[in-house]
């Protein structure tokens, strides 16, 4: 089905060089509406130049960025969250000390008229952010209390409600749950799934698959600035998608390292772990992709 749509976001073979630094070579992915696509990848990946890139922090060197079906140049993060596109790092863009409130509505302020004054109307601002807070399951007991007495997760829920209260069609998330404990992480995995459910293109960026695996519906596995690929849980499986981002040339490496510490019970433990993740098969197509990605960083 989703085939047969346009793609809410799409890039064709983007790339992005920082003078003879090849950040990303012919990276191409899609989003569609109501659907969260999780971008995966080890450190240095590509993943933050990606989202910048989507974000319109960084233009692209080459290739096509269509949103909406149309072709877009972003010469601002500003250009691309007016058009939708709206971006929550991992700093969340808060100020602690400032209220709940303040934060939701920064730089966007609700505002109300005393003679030829103008006043941040903190009344609606408040009644708002508590009733958007609402609708993703916050039940906030007072609006005015200072952003930073709230839990990490709390945090980033008032980051997604801000987000979709003022439009966004597309939400990049930049390791929303890589700070969070399990319970926390999992209370923004369901903030995601609401999002979701509302019509809003979800981009989940993580280098950590077992919190994509639950909630993403198509999963883009980013390696040295490539992709190997877009598959859907049909076609990828947890175990699959991990040996894919580690990568079974340095697993098989790391396996023979370890047997050095035969003596080492801890070692010993984690090398069996590291054997059994190594044993699981690869797709053709991803093995001989991955070989061609190797290939290219030797050249």
């Amino acid at each position: 089905m989703a085939e047969q749509r346009t793609p809410i976001l799409e890039v064709r073979d983007i790339s992005k060089h920082f003078g003879t630094v090849i950040a990303l070579n012919g990276v191409s992915m899609s989003l569609y509406a109501g659907e969260v696509m999780c971008l995966l990848g080890d450190n240095g990946a590509g993943k933050s130049t990606l989202i910048k890139t989507l974000s319109g922090v960084h233009k692209p060197s080459s290739g096509e960025y269509l949103f909406e079906g149309r072709p877009v140049d972003f010469d601002s993060p500003r250009d691309a969250l007016d058009a939708g596109i709206a971006t929550v790092y991992q700093d969340l863009a808060m100020i602690p000390l400032m209220s709940i409130s303040r934060n939701f509505f920064m730089g966007s302020e609700p505002t109300t008229r005393l003679g030829p004054m103008k006043f941040f109307d903190v009344n609606k601002a408040n009644h708002i952010a508590r009733e958007e807070l609402a609708k993703m399951g916050i039940d906030v007991r007072d609006p005015d209390q200072p952003v930073g007495t709230l839990s990490g997760g709390e945090r980033q829920s008032v980051a997604i409600a801000r987000a979709v209260y003022f439009g966004a069609k597309v939400l990049i998330l930049d390791e929303p749950t890589s700070a969070l404990g399990v319970k926390q992480a999992g209370t923004v995995l369901r903030y995601v799934a609401q999002a979701r459910a509302r019509g809003i293109g979800v981009i989940f960026i993580t280098h950590n698959p077992h919190h994509a695996y639950p909630i993403g519906n198509r999963f883009t596995i980013l390696k040295r600035g490539r992709t190997l690929g877009t598959f859907t849980k049909t076609e990828l499986s947890r175990e699959e998608m991990i040996h894919m981002m580690s990568g079974g040339d340095e697993l098989e490496r790391l396996e023979h390292e370890l047997r050095e510490f035969e003596d080492d019970q801890a070692v010993n433990e984690l090398r069996e772990g590291v054997h059994e993740e190594n044993q699981t098969p690869l797709k053709p197509e991803v093995i001989q992709r991955s070989a061609e990605i190797d290939e290219a960083d030797e050249i």
